[in-house]
């Protein structure tokens, strides 16, 4: 059976294929359309997964969308009515919801095809229902406790449960317009970072400053309650009367801003993109991130008493703050968390899909999910094909001598450009799309940022660590294979590793597997071999664009920057003239 998962009309569309339960093929529309957060319907996604598999569309017995326009319905209309909402915001819901359910005449469409032809049966599924499925049924666990948070989805913000084997059981959840997400949201865009999924730099900012007005927030702006769940208070936020117009067509995705006036009153104007970051700038980053933790640990707690299972999952967009999921251990009772390479929205196309073929047709489970690159891969003849292409020299290699080569130049300062298997799914470079540097070296930092990322400085870079070392350099130690966490780096390490080390003493680490990446876990023991040290600085393949995907991106960013080499499966290219700096 094969179901084709979709994430549509929303930030981060993707498609995700599963054959009999399993996953076999997941990418973001991002990648194909060299958009960041590409919204709309994933056309070029679904053909890559149909392509990959050797599939038409005829062959697809079920496709799913992690929408479903029916859910919460009579909340929807009540509210609606109650609030008078202004009616662009009001429109743009309702050409939303049409498009979701006219997807049939959308598929005819990108495969030239009339609808009656297409035999799929579609199943819409509630959003947070696939947030759910899309980390417990990939998850090692049997039973777990489950929580999807994020800003908002099928009107909802917060759903949690517990999954035992192929069912989940939903307690609660938080109905619109209470949401963390679009807390941490208003407050990302009033710091001046304006963008869809700008929360991470408010994350990589608040530890420049200092946590004291999280009393504030907790007290004016959100409140925790007794059932193990929190409010908001809406006077601090446009969206619950007056409405947000969001753009949700075909290209980035936009939201414009959530912060009202009473917002403004308490905590002062809106920094400009431009204006200096303070030292005031730096102490609201720290308190909403505290308070945002304190939200998410109430929630948890509740949560492991109602179930008092040790295993946790979680997803949806909150659940990318790496930082707060660092502290879950130190925080809960909880022993074991799982959280998938893309906790996202480009998730649910996976989940909607599980969903679906675990929960509604109850097949037993037989996947878990311990890589993440799900995504396209590359001939040896196409990456020949794109090299002569440039005009650029190469020359093949065996992994032992290649390895030696990368590390030499690594050693000496080099930046890396390695690519190689199929690209990762979700956010996260993970060593088959990433730059490499040492991280022994402070000036690395700058380095990167000059050469090559040219992003803002506060924002810290990435240790990937051999799995069996990360007790000796960090405080915790606990599997984080798809970079989700961040640890304290223990105290006599930090000059060790000082491009990877945050202000804060902090590491958002990616622990490597011989088992499930053995190529990249060898080329970071080979560096390990002559330097003691067993990790890399990782970052993403890109220069402020989605990740590359293909050897030509590739090829063509190693060629708009300055890092010094570039290493596509076993090819190696030095740059032209050997002029790197």
């Amino acid at each position: 059976m094969y179901i084709l998962g979709i994430n549509a009309f929303h930030g981060d569309s993707a498609a995700a294929l599963i054959k009999d339960g399993k996953l076999i093929f997941a990418i973001e529309e991002e990648r194909l359309r060299r958009v960041k957060h590409w919204a709309g319907f994933p056309e070029l996604a679904i053909k890559s997964a149909l392509k990959y598999a050797n599939l038409k569309l005829t062959d697809i017995d079920h496709i799913t969308i992690s929408r479903n326009p029916y859910a919460n319905l009579g909340a929807k209309i009540k509210y609606s009515l109650a609030k008078l909402q202004n009616y662009a915001a009001l429109f743009d819901r309702v050409k939303n919801q049409q498009r979701v359910i006219s997807l049939k005449r959308l598929f005819a469409k990108a495969f030239d095809t009339e609808p009656n032809k297409i035999i799929a049966k579609f199943h819409f599924i509630e959003h947070h229902r696939a947030h759910l499925a899309s980390s417990f049924f990939v998850s090692p666990f049997e039973q777990a406790a489950l929580l999807s948070i994020d800003g908002f989805g099928d009107f909802t913000s917060t759903m949690f449960g517990a999954g035992d084997k192929n069912f989940i059981d939903i307690f609660d959840k938080v109905i619109y317009p209470h949401s963390l997400g679009i807390v941490y949201t208003a407050f990302t865009q009033w710091l001046g970072f304006p963008k869809y999924g700008d929360e991470y730099k408010v994350m990589g900012l608040a530890p420049y400053g200092n946590p004291k007005y999280t009393n504030l927030i907790l007290e004016k702006v959100i409140h925790i309650t007794d059932n193990g769940l929190f409010k908001i208070n809406t006077k601090f936020f446009k969206h619950s009367d007056k409405g947000v117009k969001m753009s949700w067509d075909n290209g980035a995705p936009h939201i414009e801003p959530l912060f009202s006036d009473d917002f403004i009153e308490t905590f002062g104007p809106p920094r400009k993109k431009e204006e200096e970051l303070t030292e005031y700038h730096k102490d609201i980053a720290a308190s909403i991130q505290k308070a945002t933790e304190e939200v998410i640990f109430h929630i948890l707690n509740h949560l492991y008493q109602k179930t008092k299972i040790d295993n946790l999952a979680i997803a949806g967009g909150v659940a990318q703050n790496s930082v707060a999921n660092g502290k879950i251990y130190l925080n809960t009772p909880f022993k074991n968390v799982y959280i998938p390479p893309a906790a996202t929205d480009a998730g649910t196309a996976i989940g909607s899909a599980l969903w679906l073929y675990y929960r509604i047709f109850e097949n037993e489970r037989n996947f878990i999910m311990q890589t993440a690159n799900w995504g396209e891969n590359f001939t040896e003849e196409q990456i020949i094909n794109e090299l002569k292409a440039y005009n650029l020299k190469f020359e093949k290699y065996q992994d032992e001598e290649l390895f030696e080569i990368i590390v030499d130049y690594l050693t000496k300062g080099g930046v890396v450009g390695w690519f190689y298997d199929r690209s990762e799914f979700g956010p996260r470079a993970l060593g088959y799309r990433s730059i490499l540097a040492d991280p022994r070296k402070a000036e690395t930092r700058d380095i990167l940022n000059i050469k090559i990322k040219r992003r803002e400085p506060f924002r810290p870079f990435a240790p990937s660590v051999l799995e069996e070392y990360v007790d000796e350099f960090f405080e915790q130690n606990h599997p984080v294979p798809f970079m989700e966490k961040v640890f304290k780096i223990r105290q006599d390490k930090r000059t060790l590793i000082p491009a990877v080390t945050h202000i804060d003493g902090t590491g958002r680490l990616q622990t490597v597997s011989k088992q499930t990446n053995p190529r990249y876990y060898n080329l970071i023991h080979t560096f390990y071999k002559h330097t003691g040290i067993p990790m890399l600085l990782n970052t993403s393949f890109n220069e402020n664009e989605p990740i590359v995907n293909t050897p030509k991106e590739a090829i063509e960013t190693f060629l708009r920057t300055k890092m010094d080499l570039l290493v596509l499966e076993n090819f190696l290219v030095k740059r032209p003239n050997n002029e790197s700096n």
